[in-house]
């Protein structure tokens, strides 16, 4: 009884220590777990960080205050009403001739140009709009603020509340003197900057914006919604309810997954054999990025839809078909309607995958420099993740800025097409 009961403590205490091995095992495995999770938000954490500390600057835009004088002389106007005049007038010169007059001891061509410099090349047009909108200003003066310079953009937001610390760049000193001067004078302010998102693209920082980018991004991404999701839904309909299952379906299946991991830029090449090299489509439009990004999205659309079929519950088919709907009415009228939460939420994952790709769209050529607005999907445009390649690689500083700005605009548009993917699949879902 003895030597039982001293085995039967043993097997005990053997188990007892496995089961404490196990325990300590699985909470590894949880720490592993958390440790993972943890490191992924942390460089999420770092990465917006060093984004938004960027970028944030970007929505403001230094402005120099100046009293300028719609001299009808200076700018060779005699006929309000003649627009050829008010389009052609040299807004510049009054400009000029406003900081001559700010500082008068300002002498020396050389001086004179530096001088000119802190103010934006094209604030001119600012100042053609107001007389074109209101003539009346024509023969008086008028305080106006007017978008600097992009050194002087970024001296001043560099510069803090201590000079020292400012980055000049190729700011001269006689320019950092007139800058300070003009700051003690509160004749230097931050404003919100409308022209990044009411402009197109520019080689002058200040007057660079995100507009024509986005409806460039806008008018693909509608040409790829308008061709992919119908296609892709008819096709996942037929393969999931109507084709026989034999050799050519299980190829034409294997073929669609292949195509979901393809890399991007195949399709770009694709396109540009295609739709430019053979069809002879103009280069850089968003129809052909449409064209080009429908091709991408069509093998995720038509994966997640035909999951979303599945997963319609064969009861539902069946007592359809029992109350005598043909099959095209039970497909439409119950089997759609059920998965179309499915399908919306993956269709807009993939759009939001197709918003944010480069490479096809590089190769089709919309990398061009597109400073006007495009008004529809034939004309040239750009896109908002080719914009911020071409920003990255521009060398001024105030680019750095503008292109984390465009970024975090790129960011708020994917996140807001995830949301609206979760809310999508969160209120229209049915659980069964």
């Amino acid at each position: 009884m003895v030597k039982e009961s001293s085995e039967n403590l043993n097997a005990i205490d053997l188990v007892n220590r496995s089961l404490k091995a196990r325990y300590r095992a699985e909470k590894r495995f949880k720490a592993y777990g958390i440790a993972a999770i943890l490191f992924g938000l942390a460089c999420l954490v770092i990465l917006f960080t060093d984004i938004i500390s960027k970028g944030h600057s970007a929505f403001l835009q230094t402005e120099v205050y100046l009293e300028v004088t719609f001299d009808s002389d200076r700018l060779d106007i005699d006929d309000v009403s003649n627009s050829a005049q008010l389009m052609a007038a040299d807004y510049q010169g009054i400009i000029k001739a406003a900081l001559r007059e700010r500082f008068p001891d300002v002498s020396g061509r050389r001086d004179k140009r530096t001088l000119y410099s802190l103010v934006s090349n094209g604030a001119g047009f600012s100042l053609r709009e107001m007389l074109i909108d209101d003539p009346s200003l024509l023969g008086k003066t008028v305080g106006v603020w007017l978008v600097a310079d992009d050194d002087i953009d970024t001296y001043v937001k560099s510069r803090g509340d201590n000079p020292e610390d400012a980055f000049t760049g190729r700011m001269s000193d006689k320019q950092i003197a007139w800058v300070e001067s003009l700051m003690e004078n509160d004749q230097l302010a931050l404003n919100f900057n409308t022209t990044f998102f009411t402009s197109g693209d520019s080689r002058e920082p200040e007057q660079a914006g995100i507009l024509g980018a986005v409806m460039g991004s806008l008018f693909t991404l509608i040409v790829t919604i308008v061709l992919s999701f119908p296609i892709g839904v008819a096709a996942a309909v037929y393969l999931e309810e109507y084709a026989p299952r034999n050799r050519l379906t299980d190829f034409i299946e294997v073929n669609i997954n292949n195509l979901a991991a393809v890399p991007s830029i195949i399709f770009g090449l694709l396109g540009l054999a295609i739709f430019i090299g053979f069809f002879e489509m103009h280069r850089s439009i968003p129809l052909v990025g449409g064209l080009v990004l429908s091709l991408m999205t069509l093998p995720t659309i038509i994966i997640s839809s035909r999951a979303a079929i599945k997963a319609v519950p064969p009861s539902i088919r069946d007592a359809a078909l029992g109350l005598g709907a043909s099959k095209m009415q039970m497909v439409l009228h119950h089997v759609l309607p059920l998965a179309m939460p499915g399908m919306l939420t993956g269709a807009i994952i993939g759009f939001a995958q197709a918003l944010g790709e480069t490479a096809p769209l590089l190769m089709i050529g919309m990398v061009a420099f597109i400073v006007d607005i495009p008004g529809g999907v034939a004309d040239p445009a750009t896109a908002l993740p080719v914009q911020i390649f071409l920003w990255s690689d521009s060398p001024e500083r105030a680019f750095v800025e503008r292109t984390s700005a465009a970024i975090m605009v790129l960011l708020a548009f994917l996140i807001s097409m995830n949301t609206l993917a979760i809310w999508l699949r969160k209120r229209l879902e049915r659980r069964w």
